[in-house]
């Protein structure tokens, strides 16, 4: 695998649209006297969060109750798990959940609970899919994954236009592929691709500390319910099962809302690695916003249905972006540039299923990438 092509943002007329932004959001934040991190509200959402996951996993194995109100309490543990991933270790992983580097990295240290490791998940996340959004080539969030396919710029298969049918279930395994394999893949993937910068002696020990971690991780989910509590593997393996499917259902959904739908942009560099777009304004055409005016997604999915405010300020924690998008859409508005919502959930999984139909049947625009 080659080392990955650098791409650069170039816009040929010059804009000042993202500088005067930042400035009146700056303002906003020496206005009103605040922090551009998390507040007291994030800390009580965390312990909500992680309770709701960590809690009904310690009934199971404290009570050992009826195999059906098992299965409910390994569900409410998988919604808990995607709350952590999207309220608390999300923030913290970006930075933006306190000044203080130490704080963030333990917070961020909940991802290992989760079964994940952090350094891949910032070269995933922050490092590819913030800088080069909905770019094929480079964003791993929209590359084909099986038999799913997230972009037009890729081949069309036999199986693609069914895809708007059977996505969802694959959404389900997302997660449960992501503890099991796909840190490891992601390892050896980023280090050919130069995306992992770390000297070898480093990321000698990020292997070791991934292996360990998933090690641990399933020895207290599986292997010690079953050796030391005695509770029957299929209960164990299939609540398990049932616990990743709820929380990457979620987590998938969420993510696919913001970015693979009817209405956003798919761009690629050309043969000399340039975007013909200013950053800002890609990120505009490539993320749209959803059912920001539900308060309770905005609680649980960490303000990731501010996608856009989130976006053009990742270092912001989301606590911040409802009383921010406004002053976001009102600017953008100005400068004549994109500003993307969709008002409703419904709206929102319309459009993405409308995407999936479409990319399973799309001509390629440009030679298929393999």
């Amino acid at each position: 695998m080659a080392v990955q092509q650098q791409l650069r943002f170039v816009k040929k007329e010059r804009t000042e649209f993202f500088s005067v932004l930042k400035k009146r959001v700056d303002g906003y934040f020496k206005e009103n006297n605040i922090s551009k991190y998390g507040n007291q509200t994030l800390t009580i959402k965390a312990i909500a969060l992680v309770s709701i996951y960590i809690l009904p996993l310690l009934a199971i194995l404290t009570f050992n109750p009826p195999f059906w109100v098992a299965l409910l309490l390994w569900a409410v543990s998988g919604f808990g798990m995607a709350g952590c991933g999207m309220s608390v270790m999300h923030d913290a992983n970006h930075g933006s959940w306190s000044a203080n580097a130490k704080v963030n990295k333990r917070v961020a240290g909940v991802l290992h609970l989760l079964g994940g490791s952090c350094i891949n998940w910032k070269i995933q996340h922050n490092l590819l899919h913030h800088t080069y959004t909905n770019i094929v080539t480079h964003d791993e969030d929209i590359q084909d994954r099986l038999v799913l396919k997230f972009n037009p710029h890729t081949a069309v298969r036999w199986y693609h236009p069914f895809q708007y049918i059977y996505a969802f279930f694959f959404y389900g395994l997302m997660t449960f592929y992501w503890v099991t394999l796909k840190d490891i893949v992601q390892y050896f993937k980023f280090i050919k691709l130069g995306a992992n910068t770390q000297s070898p002696a480093e990321n000698r020990k990020l292997l070791g500390g991934i292996i360990l971690n998933k090690i641990g991780y399933f020895s207290i989910m599986i292997i010690a319910p079953i050796l030391v509590w005695h509770i029957p593997a299929l209960q164990i393996i299939g609540g398990f099962m049932l616990m990743h499917f709820v929380g990457g259902i979620i987590l998938t959904i969420t993510f696919q809302l913001a970015h693979t739908l009817e209405g956003t942009s798919h761009p690629l560099g050309d043969e000399k690695g340039i975007v013909e777009n200013d950053w800002a304004i890609h990120q505009l055409n490539t993320t749209i916003n959803f059912s920001t005016k539900n308060k309770f997604f905005t609680w649980y999915m960490g303000g990731l249905n501010y996608q856009v405010e989130h976006h053009l300020f990742p270092r912001i924690s989301h606590v911040h972006y409802p009383a921010l998008a406004p002053i976001v859409k009102a600017t953008a508005e100005e400068y004549g540039v994109p500003y993307l919502e969709n008002e409703t959930f419904a709206k929102a999984f319309k459009d993405h299923v409308t995407a999936l139909k479409s990319f399973g049947h799309v001509p390629n625009l440009n030679e298929a990438i393999a």
